[in-house]
């Protein structure tokens, strides 16, 4: 089959997303005003939270948490290394130690008992992930978080849609964030959110987030020094008009997913893709193959390779963060946790969004099964 590039996202934009951006150009406002307002309380309404609030991205929202909450220089916060460091760098940058606990094999997600052994006195928060649209363990980690009077922090940047034990993900920390740039299910360009349930905490993110124009000359504001993290107009209508057709987004994407299943399962020794006895609804985020114990990493970067000589984006899912050098300085290194790094070396993402024909799935599959052939290794590709 011959192809066209097969980008690893696409965004799935209709009619009405470019009109609610056109009526905002149109209008006197791009930067925060109502149509971010309106975004914040559609958002808060569809997850069930008393609050939201917008920010210009995942990255920063963390960030925001971490100091409405507190956090900073001297204090720890256990997270996962089986992540994009986009996110997990907010926790540096709020002068905090990130201390890595190993994650479930089969999940992917932070392993709550694991995070237990490295939580100390000075430990102020977890950061959990809904790792590719799986969602964490939440019962166990508002447990552990309780044991220790810490903050529970929600990192649901992959995973919107994702229902575990019949709540959406986003309601289980006591704050949750989220991310809308690519490749998510819901993008906006740049942007992202923060949910909570606490009053104080949300007036704070406010007041760490931005200031108004009327609120400048505020004696009592003027004592926190805000980021102006702030998320435009034009962003906010193209995520609300997305948040309002979010379940055929989704629905389009599973469409998707049940092909790639389809052919996937077509080889042997082909396991279906892993979801957790309590977790009701998976949306992935990417579509992630992961290669079975024959393969090394250099041959799973081989087979990445070969995907992109056949026009085909794929990447690596992650790299693990405690090899990265701004960690590694921290005293990490390879073989520090053994799950992550044996799963993080066999992960390969390949291209997922609703535009993707069933042939286009199955030339990618197909692909991907010649490439594993190519270098030695049979077919022992395992989702």
């Amino acid at each position: 089959m011959k192809t066209t590039f097969l980008p690893l996202n696409d965004p799935d934009l209709a009619q009405s997303d470019l009109e609610a951006v056109i009526e905002v150009l149109q209008g006197q406002r791009l930067s925060q005003g109502e149509t971010v307002e309106a975004f914040e309380e559609e958002f808060a309404r569809y997850l069930g939270r008393k609050h939201a609030v917008a920010v210009s991205s995942g990255t920063i929202g963390l960030l925001l948490v971490m100091r409405a909450l507190g956090v900073g220089v001297g204090d720890e916060v256990v997270t996962s290394s089986y992540s994009f460091r986009e996110t997990t760098h907010a926790i540096a940058l709020a002068g905090a130690k990130p201390v890595f606990a190993d994650i479930d094999y089969w999940a992917g997600t932070l392993d709550p008992e694991k995070a237990r052994k490295v939580i100390t006195e000075k430990t102020r928060a977890i950061v959990a992930s809904n790792t590719n649209g799986h969602p964490a363990p939440w019962d166990a980690f508002r447990a552990l978080a309780s044991e220790h009077n810490i903050a529970l922090i929600e990192d649901s940047t992959e995973a919107i849609g994702s229902v575990y034990k019949g709540k959406l993900v986003g309601t289980f920390g006591d704050c949750a964030v989220f991310d809308f740039s690519q490749p998510g299910a819901l993008v906006c360009g740049e942007g992202g959110m923060i949910v909570t349930d606490n009053d104080d905490t949300a007036a704070m993110l406010r007041r760490l987030r931005s200031r108004k124009i009327e609120e400048r000359s505020s004696v009592v504001l003027g004592a926190w020094a805000p980021m102006q993290a702030t998320l435009s107009d034009i962003a906010a209508a193209l995520g609300l008009a997305q948040l309002r057709r979010l379940e055929l987004l989704l629905a389009r994407r599973k469409r998707v997913e049940r092909w790639f299943l389809d052919y996937v399962r077509s080889f042997e020794g082909i396991k279906d893709p892993y979801i957790a006895p309590d977790v009701d609804h998976v949306h992935w985020f990417l579509y992630v193959v992961h290669l079975g114990t024959r393969f090394s990493r250099s041959s799973r970067d081989a087979i990445v390779d070969d995907l992109r000589q056949e026009k085909i984006e794929a990447t690596a899912y992650s790299t693990p963060l405690h090899l990265q050098r701004h960690y590694f300085d921290l005293g990490y290194r390879r073989g520090d946790f053994f799950v992550t790094e044996k799963v993080a070396d066999r992960a390969v993402a390949l291209p997922f969004h609703a535009h993707l024909t069933e042939d286009q799935v199955a030339f990618i599959v197909g692909t991907m099964k010649d490439a594993s052939i190519n270098i030695g290794a049979g077919t022992a590709i395992y989702l």
